[in-house]
Order: C-alpha cells, then sequence, then structure tokens
C-alpha cells in the first residue's frame, strides 16, 4: 500500500524547504505520515493482514527515529512539522 504519485508530490510540495528539495527529514516525515494514514485504513478493514501490519509498523518506527532526529537538531521546525501533521511532541 502507498499513497498515489500525485498525492505525494503534493506532499513534497507542500513540505520542501527550497525548489528543489526532495529529501528532508520534514519531507521524510510527511510521506511517511501520509503513507502510515493509508496503511491504518487498510488496517482497519483487513485486521488480519499481518505482511500490512508489518510494513506498517516498520513505517512508524522510521517516522519516529527521523522525528527523534529532526527534534534533537532543530526543535523549532520539528514543533511547526508535528503542529502541521498532528503528530504528538
Amino acid at each position: 500500500m502507498t499513497i498515489s504519485a500525485e498525492a505525494k508530490k503534493k506532499t513534497i510540495a507542500e513540505n520542501r524547504r527550497h525548489p528543489t528539495d526532495s529529501g528532508s527529514p520534514e519531507i521524510q516525515i510527511a510521506v511517511l505520515t501520509a503513507q502510515i494514514l493509508e496503511l491504518t485504513e487498510h488496517m482497519q478493514r483487513h485486521p488480519k493482514d499481518y505482511a500490512s501490519r508489518h510494513g506498517l509498523l516498520l513505517k512508524v518506527n522510521r517516522r519516529n527515529k527521523l522525528a527523534t532526529y529532526l527534534r534533537r537538531v532543530d526543535a523549532a521546525k520539528y514543533g511547526q512539522l508535528a503542529e502541521k501533521l498532528g503528530l504528538r511532541k
């Protein structure tokens, strides 16, 4: 389960630091959040899909690691991103 290419481009455009930015922690966290939301909806419909559950847990852990890094490096940007995406602080 992945998000559509259009949704991913939109997410990247909304969270980039500069016009050519495509891999900053903010973008990675935003894309992972979109994928996590989609997988969460899938898991509510298909609770016994253990392979997708494993992928969901991997994405959540990856997002947590990136969020911890961003919080350590630039707490202000992390706070803005957490508020924008609805993440817990």
